[in-house]
């Protein structure tokens, strides 16, 4: 599940850049892109809830004290 983690922290590196520019600057990028509120403009901005969503879980056995670094990970 190591690609799940690597895709999930690439779209929430994405969602954060465009807030970022959002407050900073008022200029959506991904709206800029591909349309604003066009359907791939929407899909990006469920995927990146879904990714925060996801990493959720990581967070808390990071923070419970877990010491796997991936979901994924066996041993």
């Amino acid at each position: 599940m190591r690609w799940v983690n690597i895709i999930t922290l690439i779209l929430l590196i994405v969602g954060g850049l465009n807030w970022g520019l959002v407050g900073l600057a008022d200029f959506d990028l991904v709206a800029a892109i591909f349309g604003e509120g066009s359907i791939v403009s929407r899909i990006i901005y469920v995927l990146v809830g879904l990714s925060a969503l996801y990493q959720i879980g990581p967070l808390l056995r990071l923070i419970g004290g877990d010491e796997r670094r991936d979901v994924g990970h066996v041993g």
